[in-house]
């Protein structure tokens, strides 16, 4: 991960929600940052991790988009647990495909869909948490902690908006291919059991997340809501080539349509004020390094994450320099992704930036009688 020297953006931005956060998805700069690393509530937010396992599975090839999931007595629609709750109005025994289950969750915010899966994948729901946390803890995610799959509340239930912003760009980077399916703004699931259900099922088709259809280039990802906690949503956009993701937490507004105009306000101050300057892409070929010892003469570098960095609007790049810095020769053996340097972004002087300098490449050290010959070829010449 790299370092980042805190660059204030925030002024100029208020907002009523007790939480809020906005990053450059290509440089992880923060924008804003309101108590982002508060843990709070994240009601239907926390649905986002539930479908991070689940893209897992299918990514694997363990699961398709059309393979079935049975629903059980605790996601049936006429359980308790669901009278208040979104969902897709499940019975016992119904089997839904997974690409039914990803758009119920994504759109309609299907706490029982989101059951329906968690069993599936861990026996319980309970054991699915734990796996919640232990891909919590691999991608960076410290202080959050899970109770259910659905965000329906529950005292482990916790996750800060910096937190759910690292999760909105972990989804969007691991899964490309699923990604789309988020922009999705209509659903209605039309396998139904009972004529209540078909009739809520026809009623409720509208993603709650409304800044799809409020805000060009929003395409993501997940609203949430309780009584006591207010409304929240991670969202993302992409204009002019350029994406960011913001995330509210805390809001209490007049319901989604509130809470999606709060949204664009924080993206719109983003776009506005600041601009990312991109200088490498992660795997990009920075450099390469010479190797002692190698069965290569030269290593290549390159970053696992882009080299960028988010200035004001009017800000000069002038200012700014990146600068490699590693000791050469490499001694072989080098392994790829084996850190051999690490680059420097500074702005004024100051560096704000540094990111692991990685090889690219894996270089074997050559045998006995190669690096004698190499040890002659020295002295000889000097190289």
């Amino acid at each position: 991960m790299c370092f980042n020297v805190s660059i204030a953006f925030g002024a100029g931005f208020e907002t009523k929600a007790k939480s809020a956060y906005l990053i450059d998805y290509d440089s992880g700069d923060e924008i804003v940052s309101k108590n982002a690393d508060v843990l709070m509530p994240p009601s239907s937010m926390l649905k986002l991790m539930t479908l991070a396992v689940l893209f897992d599975e299918i990514k694997s090839g363990k699961l398709k988009m059309g393979d079935t999931l049975t629903v059980s007595e605790n996601a049936d629609y006429k359980n308790p647990l669901w009278y208040p709750a979104s969902k897709m109005c499940l019975t016992t025994g119904q089997k839904i495909t997974v690409k039914d289950a990803i758009l119920g969750i994504i759109v309609l915010s299907a706490g029982d869909a989101s059951v329906t899966v968690a069993e599936h994948l861990a026996g319980s729901e309970n054991k699915f948490s734990e796996l919640m946390q232990k891909k919590a803890h691999e991608i960076g995610m410290e202080k959050s902690t899970f109770g259910n799959a659905s965000g329906l509340p529950h005292e482990n239930n916790l996750m800060t908006s910096h937190e759910l912003a690292i999760l909105a760009k972990y989804i969007i980077d691991e899964y490309p291919d699923i990604y789309p399916m988020f922009a999705t703004k209509r659903f209605e699931f039309t396998d139904t059991k009972t004529d209540w259900c078909r009739e809520w099922n026809h009623t409720h088709t509208m993603n709650y997340n409304r800044l799809l259809f409020l805000m060009p280039g929003s395409d993501g990802l997940k609203t949430g809501h309780t009584d006591d906690g207010g409304y929240g949503v991670v969202a993302s956009s992409k204009i002019g080539g350029r994406r960011l993701i913001g995330v509210i937490n805390g809001f209490h507004g007049k319901g989604h349509d509130g809470l999606a105009e709060e949204m664009k306000k924080l993206l719109s101050h983003g776009y506005k004020t600041t601009k990312t300057k991109v200088f490498y892409q992660s795997g990009e070929t920075l450099l390469k390094i010479p190797t002692w010892y190698g069965r290569y003469p030269e290593v290549e570098a390159t970053t696992s994450e882009n080299v960028a960095i988010t200035l004001p609007k009017d800000y000069s790049l002038k200012n700014i320099r990146v600068m490699a810095r590693y000791e050469e020769p490499i001694a072989a053996p080098i392994k790829a992704g084996q850190e051999i340097g690490t680059v420097v972004i500074e702005k004024d002087g100051d560096i704000v930036k540094r990111i692991p300098l990685v090889a690219k490449n894996k270089v074997r050290k050559i045998q006995f009688f190669g690096r004698v010959f190499k040890n002659i070829s020295v002295m000889i010449r000097g190289k």
